[in-house]
Order: structure tokens, then C-alpha cells, then sequence
């Protein structure tokens, strides 16, 4: 069950796995919840959160996320340069865009992304398509930015 449900405070489930564990009586079902939350305004964070029920599994990843935000450098709509994120098996290519081009991307990516308030961007995705994996590694390029003023900063000239 994989769903991209957007709420009022800017989070976003990403996925709701179903685990049954086999007893006695039956099976016992545990919810996992993936969170994407966001500013729109170059915030972003994720979280994983597990429970009896779907939304004590929802509530849990979402203070994970709100825990874990980091902030992503955007110039003008889009993000500053190409950059590559990989996490295990999955590689997300991350491409800026111009004005008008819209998010690009797959539902896992689009979530991450349209979260940190990038809306021009092409993306794309190799290897395993795990939405948890695709999630990380997109916020592993999103680590990977650097804006022109960060670059000179680090290396001591101007570009």
C-alpha cells in the first residue's frame, strides 16, 4: 500500500508496509509508516516509524522526521548543481531545471523533494526501487549541495 498523502502540516506518507505475525490464535498485523516532512522553503526530513495501529505508526515516523529535518540549498525554484545520492542498491540522479520544467521525478522522490521546496527539478532512479532506500538516497544528494558562495567559502577564490 504506497500512497503520497499530503496534510496540513506539510508531511507526507510516503508508504504503510503490513507485517503479520503468526501466534496462536492467528495472525497479528504491525503497520510501518515512511514520513516525509517540510517547510517548502529548503527544510526537509524523514522518518520510519512502526506500531499496532497505521496512525501511532504515522504519528511516530512524523516526529522522527520533524527530528531529523536538514536544510537543502536552493537557487531561485531549482537546486544548484547536478548531483548523484546513493543508498545500498539505489542511485538517485538529481538534475536542476529551468523555470517552468516542473518536479520530474517518481512518487518517492517527488515526495522529498516538493517537501524541501524545489519545484524544478528532472530526476531519476537506478538500481532498487525500495522507497525507503529511494527516499535515503535522495536525501544523501540533497547532503551532497553546495551553493556558488558555499564553494568559493571552502576553497578560498571566487568563481
Amino acid at each position: 500500500m504506497s500512497t503520497a498523502d499530503v496534510k496540513d502540516s506539510g508531511e507526507r506518507v510516503v508508504q504503510i508496509r503490513r507485517c503479520a505475525c503468526v501466534v496462536k490464535g492467528g495472525r497479528r498485523f504491525s503497520f510501518a509508516a515512511l514520513v516525509v516532512t517540510g517547510d517548502g522553503n529548503g527544510r526537509a526530513g524523514y522518518g520510519y516509524g512502526k506500531a499496532v495501529e497505521v496512525p501511532l505508526a504515522v504519528e511516530k515516523a512524523t516526529k522522527q522526521a520533524n527530528r531529523s529535518q536538514m536544510s537543502v540549498p536552493i537557487v531561485g525554484t531549482t537546486i544548484p548543481h547536478e548531483v548523484i545520492g546513493v543508498y545500498r542498491s539505489s542511485r538517485v540522479l538529481l538534475l536542476p531545471a529551468k523555470p517552468g520544467t516542473g518536479v520530474i521525478a517518481g512518487e518517492c522522490v517527488r515526495s522529498v523533494v516538493e517537501a524541501a521546496g524545489v519545484t524544478d527539478i528532472l530526476t531519476k532512479a537506478y538500481g532498487s526501487t525500495n522507497p525507503l532506500n529511494l527516499v535515503k538516497a535522495t536525501f544523501d544528494a540533497l547532503s551532497k549541495l553546495r551553493t556558488r558562495e558555499q564553494i568559493e567559502r571552502l576553497r578560498g577564490v571566487t568563481l
